[in-house]
Protein backbone atom coordinates (compact mmCIF):
# COMPACT_ATOMS: atom_id res chain seq x y z
CA UNK A 1 0.00 0.00 0.00
CA UNK A 2 2.96 2.29 -0.74
CA UNK A 3 3.86 5.22 1.49
CA UNK A 4 0.46 5.55 3.13
CA UNK A 5 0.32 6.21 6.86
CA UNK A 6 -0.60 3.40 9.20
CA UNK A 7 -4.13 4.77 9.60
CA UNK A 8 -4.55 5.07 5.85
CA UNK A 9 -3.30 1.51 5.37
CA UNK A 10 -5.80 0.21 7.92
CA UNK A 11 -8.65 2.15 6.32
CA UNK A 12 -7.64 0.84 2.91
CA UNK A 13 -7.57 -2.70 4.31
CA UNK A 14 -11.14 -2.45 5.53
CA UNK A 15 -12.21 -0.97 2.20
CA UNK A 16 -10.52 -3.86 0.38
CA UNK A 17 -12.29 -6.47 2.49
CA UNK A 18 -15.60 -4.61 2.44
CA UNK A 19 -15.44 -4.34 -1.36
CA UNK A 20 -15.65 -8.13 -1.55
CA UNK A 21 -18.96 -8.12 0.37
CA UNK A 22 -21.09 -7.46 -2.67
CA UNK A 23 -23.92 -9.39 -4.25
CA UNK A 24 -22.80 -12.88 -5.30
CA UNK A 25 -19.36 -12.33 -3.82
CA UNK A 26 -16.84 -15.18 -3.77
CA UNK A 27 -16.43 -16.39 -0.18
CA UNK A 28 -13.08 -18.10 -0.74
CA UNK A 29 -11.69 -14.99 -2.41
CA UNK A 30 -12.95 -12.90 0.50
CA UNK A 31 -11.09 -15.04 3.02
CA UNK A 32 -7.86 -14.97 1.03
CA UNK A 33 -8.19 -11.21 0.77
CA UNK A 34 -8.58 -11.04 4.54
CA UNK A 35 -5.37 -12.88 5.35
CA UNK A 36 -3.45 -10.95 2.70
CA UNK A 37 -4.48 -7.51 3.99
CA UNK A 38 -3.86 -8.60 7.59
CA UNK A 39 -0.32 -9.63 6.73
CA UNK A 40 0.34 -6.36 4.93
CA UNK A 41 -1.27 -3.96 7.38
CA UNK A 42 0.00 -5.64 10.55
CA UNK A 43 3.50 -6.26 9.16
CA UNK A 44 3.55 -9.99 9.79
CA UNK A 45 5.18 -12.48 7.47
CA UNK A 46 2.32 -14.95 7.00
CA UNK A 47 -1.29 -15.59 7.88
CA UNK A 48 -3.90 -18.30 7.64
CA UNK A 49 -7.54 -18.83 8.43
CA UNK A 50 -9.04 -22.07 9.76
CA UNK A 51 -12.71 -23.00 10.12
CA UNK A 52 -14.35 -25.83 12.03
CA UNK A 53 -15.98 -28.54 9.92
CA UNK A 54 -19.19 -30.34 10.84
CA UNK A 55 -17.23 -32.58 13.23
CA UNK A 56 -15.68 -29.62 15.03
CA UNK A 57 -12.23 -30.21 13.50
CA UNK A 58 -10.32 -27.19 12.27
CA UNK A 59 -9.46 -27.08 8.58
CA UNK A 60 -7.28 -24.61 6.69
CA UNK A 61 -9.38 -22.51 4.33
CA UNK A 62 -7.12 -19.63 3.27
CA UNK A 63 -3.50 -18.59 3.68
CA UNK A 64 -1.10 -15.95 2.40
CA UNK A 65 0.85 -18.62 0.53
CA UNK A 66 -0.11 -21.91 -1.06
CA UNK A 67 3.38 -23.32 -0.51
CA UNK A 68 3.37 -26.70 1.23
CA UNK A 69 5.57 -25.58 4.13
CA UNK A 70 3.20 -22.85 5.29
CA UNK A 71 0.14 -25.03 4.69
CA UNK A 72 1.74 -27.75 6.84
CA UNK A 73 2.36 -25.31 9.69
CA UNK A 74 -1.22 -24.08 9.53
CA UNK A 75 -2.53 -27.64 9.56
CA UNK A 76 -0.29 -28.61 12.47
CA UNK A 77 -1.55 -25.58 14.41
CA UNK A 78 -5.12 -26.57 13.58
CA UNK A 79 -4.52 -30.10 14.87
CA UNK A 80 -2.56 -29.21 17.98
CA UNK A 81 -1.39 -25.65 18.31
CA UNK A 82 -2.26 -22.10 19.36
CA UNK A 83 -5.29 -21.83 17.09
CA UNK A 84 -6.90 -24.88 18.72
CA UNK A 85 -6.74 -23.15 22.10
CA UNK A 86 -8.05 -19.97 20.47
CA UNK A 87 -10.95 -21.87 18.92
CA UNK A 88 -11.84 -23.77 22.09
CA UNK A 89 -11.67 -20.79 24.43
CA UNK A 90 -12.92 -18.09 22.05
CA UNK A 91 -10.04 -15.91 23.23
CA UNK A 92 -6.90 -14.53 21.63
CA UNK A 93 -3.82 -16.76 22.03
CA UNK A 94 -0.39 -15.21 21.55
CA UNK A 95 3.08 -16.75 21.68
CA UNK A 96 5.65 -14.00 21.99
CA UNK A 97 8.45 -16.50 21.35
CA UNK A 98 7.61 -19.89 19.86
CA UNK A 99 11.04 -21.20 20.81
CA UNK A 100 10.50 -20.47 24.49
CA UNK A 101 6.75 -21.03 24.93
CA UNK A 102 5.70 -23.43 22.20
CA UNK A 103 6.83 -26.67 23.82
CA UNK A 104 3.20 -27.73 24.43
CA UNK A 105 2.97 -28.42 20.70
CA UNK A 106 6.37 -29.90 19.72
CA UNK A 107 5.50 -30.70 16.08
CA UNK A 108 4.05 -27.25 15.50
CA UNK A 109 6.97 -25.63 17.33
CA UNK A 110 9.57 -27.46 15.23
CA UNK A 111 7.81 -26.74 11.93
CA UNK A 112 7.27 -23.05 12.72
CA UNK A 113 10.84 -22.48 13.87
CA UNK A 114 12.08 -24.39 10.84
CA UNK A 115 10.39 -21.83 8.60
CA UNK A 116 11.79 -18.91 10.58
CA UNK A 117 8.64 -17.98 12.49
CA UNK A 118 9.24 -16.78 16.05
CA UNK A 119 5.82 -15.50 17.15
CA UNK A 120 2.16 -16.26 16.46
CA UNK A 121 -1.11 -14.45 17.15
CA UNK A 122 -4.40 -16.38 16.96
CA UNK A 123 -7.66 -14.42 16.84
CA UNK A 124 -11.09 -16.11 17.17
CA UNK A 125 -13.81 -15.78 14.55
CA UNK A 126 -17.00 -15.41 16.57
CA UNK A 127 -20.70 -14.85 16.02
CA UNK A 128 -23.00 -14.26 18.99
CA UNK A 129 -20.98 -16.51 21.27
CA UNK A 130 -20.34 -19.21 18.65
CA UNK A 131 -16.72 -19.64 17.58
CA UNK A 132 -16.44 -20.61 13.92
CA UNK A 133 -12.66 -20.69 13.51
CA UNK A 134 -9.51 -18.65 13.99
CA UNK A 135 -7.23 -16.23 12.17
CA UNK A 136 -3.52 -16.98 12.66
CA UNK A 137 -0.72 -14.48 12.05
CA UNK A 138 2.98 -15.40 12.08
CA UNK A 139 5.98 -13.13 12.56
CA UNK A 140 9.68 -13.71 12.01
CA UNK A 141 10.50 -11.61 15.06
CA UNK A 142 9.67 -12.41 18.71
CA UNK A 143 7.01 -10.27 20.35
CA UNK A 144 3.25 -9.81 20.45
CA UNK A 145 0.92 -7.49 18.58
CA UNK A 146 0.27 -4.26 20.42
CA UNK A 147 -3.29 -3.59 21.54
CA UNK A 148 -4.10 -1.45 18.52
CA UNK A 149 -2.91 -4.07 16.02
CA UNK A 150 -4.65 -6.84 17.96
CA UNK A 151 -7.85 -4.81 17.70
CA UNK A 152 -7.41 -4.46 13.93
CA UNK A 153 -6.86 -8.22 13.59
CA UNK A 154 -10.03 -8.94 15.56
CA UNK A 155 -12.04 -6.41 13.57
CA UNK A 156 -10.93 -7.92 10.26
CA UNK A 157 -11.71 -11.41 11.57
CA UNK A 158 -15.18 -10.15 12.53
CA UNK A 159 -15.72 -8.80 9.01
CA UNK A 160 -14.75 -12.19 7.58
CA UNK A 161 -17.17 -13.94 9.95
CA UNK A 162 -19.98 -11.68 8.78
CA UNK A 163 -19.00 -12.42 5.20
CA UNK A 164 -19.21 -16.17 5.78
CA UNK A 165 -22.70 -15.92 7.17
CA UNK A 166 -24.04 -13.14 4.97
CA UNK A 167 -24.72 -15.36 1.96
CA UNK A 168 -28.19 -16.06 3.28
CA UNK A 169 -30.33 -15.24 6.33
CA UNK A 170 -29.17 -17.23 9.35
CA UNK A 171 -32.15 -18.60 11.27
CA UNK A 172 -30.90 -21.89 12.63
CA UNK A 173 -27.63 -23.64 13.40
CA UNK A 174 -28.11 -26.14 10.59
CA UNK A 175 -27.86 -23.37 8.01
CA UNK A 176 -24.62 -22.13 9.58
CA UNK A 177 -23.15 -25.64 9.46
CA UNK A 178 -24.26 -26.05 5.85
CA UNK A 179 -22.56 -22.83 4.78
CA UNK A 180 -19.34 -23.66 6.59
CA UNK A 181 -19.29 -27.15 5.08
CA UNK A 182 -19.77 -25.67 1.61
CA UNK A 183 -16.76 -23.42 2.16
CA UNK A 184 -14.62 -26.31 3.41
CA UNK A 185 -15.60 -28.48 0.46
CA UNK A 186 -14.72 -25.63 -1.88
CA UNK A 187 -11.21 -25.52 -0.43
CA UNK A 188 -10.74 -29.24 -1.19
CA UNK A 189 -11.83 -28.73 -4.80
CA UNK A 190 -9.48 -25.75 -5.16
CA UNK A 191 -6.59 -27.82 -3.74
CA UNK A 192 -7.25 -30.47 -6.38
CA UNK A 193 -7.36 -27.88 -9.14
CA UNK A 194 -4.07 -26.35 -7.97
CA UNK A 195 -2.44 -29.76 -8.24
CA UNK A 196 -3.85 -30.39 -11.69
CA UNK A 197 -2.85 -26.97 -13.01
CA UNK A 198 0.59 -27.17 -11.40
CA UNK A 199 1.26 -30.53 -13.08
CA UNK A 200 -0.14 -29.54 -16.47
CA UNK A 201 1.62 -26.19 -16.70
CA UNK A 202 4.76 -27.11 -14.73
CA UNK A 203 4.28 -24.16 -12.39
CA UNK A 204 4.35 -23.77 -8.62
CA UNK A 205 1.26 -24.01 -6.45
CA UNK A 206 1.27 -20.27 -5.71
CA UNK A 207 1.30 -19.51 -9.43
CA UNK A 208 -1.42 -22.10 -10.01
CA UNK A 209 -3.63 -20.51 -7.35
CA UNK A 210 -3.03 -17.03 -8.76
CA UNK A 211 -4.07 -18.23 -12.19
CA UNK A 212 -7.26 -19.79 -10.79
CA UNK A 213 -8.07 -16.62 -8.88
CA UNK A 214 -7.33 -14.28 -11.79
CA UNK A 215 -9.51 -16.33 -14.13
CA UNK A 216 -12.37 -16.28 -11.63
CA UNK A 217 -12.17 -12.52 -11.24
CA UNK A 218 -11.72 -11.80 -14.95
CA UNK A 219 -14.65 -13.99 -15.98
CA UNK A 220 -17.05 -13.21 -13.12
CA UNK A 221 -16.87 -16.78 -11.81
CA UNK A 222 -16.36 -18.20 -8.34
CA UNK A 223 -13.08 -19.85 -7.47
CA UNK A 224 -14.97 -23.08 -6.87
CA UNK A 225 -16.53 -23.01 -10.34
CA UNK A 226 -13.14 -22.41 -11.97
CA UNK A 227 -11.55 -25.18 -9.89
CA UNK A 228 -14.31 -27.62 -10.84
CA UNK A 229 -13.77 -26.81 -14.51
CA UNK A 230 -10.02 -27.36 -14.25
CA UNK A 231 -10.30 -30.70 -12.43
CA UNK A 232 -12.99 -31.90 -14.87
CA UNK A 233 -10.78 -30.76 -17.80
CA UNK A 234 -13.65 -28.65 -19.16
CA UNK A 235 -11.82 -25.36 -18.56
CA UNK A 236 -8.41 -24.55 -20.04
CA UNK A 237 -6.42 -21.85 -18.25
CA UNK A 238 -3.31 -22.16 -20.41
CA UNK A 239 -2.15 -18.74 -21.61
CA UNK A 240 -3.06 -18.12 -25.22
CA UNK A 241 -0.03 -17.94 -27.50
CA UNK A 242 0.76 -14.48 -28.78
CA UNK A 243 -0.01 -13.99 -32.46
Amino acid sequence: MGELSREQRINAAFVTVADTLIADYDLIDLLHTLVEVCAEVLDVEAGGLVLADEDGELQLLASTSEQADLVEIMQLSAGAGPCVDCFRTGSVVQLADIAESGERWPEFQAAALGQGFRAVHATPMRLRGQVLGALNLFSNEPGILNSADAGVAQALADVATIGILQERSIRETGIVAEQLQWALESRVIIEQAKGVLSALEQIGVDAAFTRLRDHARNHNMTLRAVAEGVTARTLNLSPRPKV
